[in-house]
């Protein structure tokens, strides 16, 4: 049986003291490049290799043990065989360490569970809060804290934001923290906590609820260990903050895999997709999907209701957002009398003023601002989706950049679709850099804004 403490994240996320144990010299080991990325980062604490062998170690004097540091520790990193790991957990309670986060493998997911429970135990004894085994770790781009061995070239870090990401997978881990870094979204928190032997989601949820650094939340989960108490948290971290899940394990296969993965209890999917919608998560098929949403929810924009407007330089493109639309489940939304009129006062003759506005293949800055300036302050409009193909004459860097400013001045929400290669990508870089989300599909961008609309709705008790 679980016992019961008080688990306390905030040591591990912003420790002003960490060592690193196993800590060493060899470019090759694990607990090298733990220690570079944290030099690398520019990490403000104190840092403590820990190595019996070497009297320095990166240029840090290093220590034998963390019982040899005279300094509070408030967060060990363990990188160090399976079998040793007790040995070192019991060291890091004598010396009060306050946190630990175990990288190591080789725990139950390879059927060690009871090397797994003597950890947990050692963990709970000196009331240690403990991430892993098997994991990836942490990290905090605010606090400069990275506890991940995966090297900085080959990994390009997310900026700082309001996005904390849950993994229960490394892999998928470092993977999402790739593409997040892509999509121009910022990054509070990482947690990759692995077998969850100790410190589980249902710990990380409380304290990620409780963040005023994040905003939303995205998890990958494998399996719940604590159903009804997640079931109670989950319920009370939604009605604060935006979550968007992917489970993996949807299929039997999936399921063994998962157990063989993280020694997760994977069970049934469509039992955990009940939980998820009845806690008001967003649930998302795919990575894809889990990027998409939470793009949407970083934004921190929410809809009053379903009604939605396109405008577009791409006649075929606005047809098939429209199809989105309605498949998405919104509608689109009718131009008052007093919208239809101003711009058929301003627009060029070629310009057939409905819902889609297609502002035609030479439509440049001025014909995009005339829009937005009457489309958002159209009350029977509650959503606006702007099409921006710049492949067209009219379409440009300055057009990229007049739309981000158009995202931060009006009240609705407002999302791009831009498709393309390199030129557009380099103008999608530009408008998601100033927060405005981009999609390179209309089924993207219409799921997502129906995302929103459906958390809205669950967040105000609207059936």
């Amino acid at each position: 049986m679980r016992k019961e403490r008080k688990i306390d994240l905030r040591p591990m996320l912003k420790p002003q003291s960490v060592a690193v144990i196993g800590a060493s010299n060899n470019p090759d080991k694990v607990g090298h490049i733990i220690l570079n990325n944290y030099l690398e980062e520019g990490y403000q604490g104190r840092l403590y290799p820990i190595n019996p062998n070497d009297e320095m170690v990166m240029g840090i004097r290093a220590y034998k043990s963390v019982l040899g540091i005279r300094d509070k520790i408030d967060l060990a990193v363990i990188a160090v065989p399976a079998a040793i790991v007790p040995m070192v957990l019991e060291e890091c309670g004598r010396a009060k360490v306050k946190s630990v986060v175990v990288v190591s493998g080789g725990f139950a997911e390879v059927g060690e569970t009871k090397l797994q429970d003597k950890i947990v135990a050692i963990a709970n004894k000196y009331n240690i809060s403990m991430v892993g085994p098997n994991c990836l770790g942490v990290m905090d781009p605010r606090s400069r804290v990275d506890t991940l061995f995966l090297p900085t070239y080959k990994l390009t870090k997310p900026k700082v934001g309001g996005v904390s990401f849950v993994a229960q997978s490394g892999a998928v881990g470092s993977t999402v923290l790739d593409l997040i870094a892509g999509e121009g979204f910022g990054l509070s928190k990482f947690i990759s906590y692995g077998n969850a032997a100790q410190v589980d989601e249902v710990d990380i949820l409380k304290y990620l609820m409780n963040d005023d650094e994040t905003k939303v939340i995205i998890m990958y989960i494998e399996g719940v260990k604590r159903g009804r108490e997640f079931l109670e948290v989950a319920k009370k971290v939604t009605r604060v903050k935006p979550v968007v899940v992917i489970k993996g394990g949807t299929t039997d296969a999936g399921v063994a895999a998962a157990r063989s993965h993280t020694a997760a209890l994977a069970g049934s999917n469509q039992s955990y997709e009940a939980v998820f919608k009845q806690c008001g998560f967003s649930i998302a098929k795919d990575l894809d999907e889990l990027l998409y949403f939470g793009k949407a929810f970083a934004s921190e924009m929410l809809p009053l209701g379903d009604r939605v407007v396109i405008i577009t330089n791409g006649g075929g493109t606005g047809v098939l957002t429209t199809d989105a639309v309605y498949n998405s489940g919104l509608r689109m939304a009718e131009l008052s009398a007093r919208s239809r009129a101003e711009l058929s006062r301003s627009m060029p003759s070629t310009v057939n003023v409905r819902n889609p506005l297609d502002l035609v293949g030479d439509a440049g800055i001025e014909r995009y601002d005339k829009a937005l300036s009457v489309l958002s302050e159209d009350p029977g409009i509650d959503m606006i989706i702007v099409i921006a193909l710049f492949q067209t004459p009219g379409a440009d860097e300055g057009l990229a950049l007049r739309l981000a400013q158009y995202k931060k001045a009006i009240k609705k929400p407002m999302i791009v679709i831009s498709i393309g290669d390199k030129y557009t990508r380099d103008r999608v870089v530009l408008m998601e850099n100033e927060g405005l989300p981009v999609y390179d599909s209309p089924s993207a961008a219409a799921n997502s804004l129906a995302e929103l609309l459906k958390y809205y709705k669950y967040k105000k008790g609207i059936v």
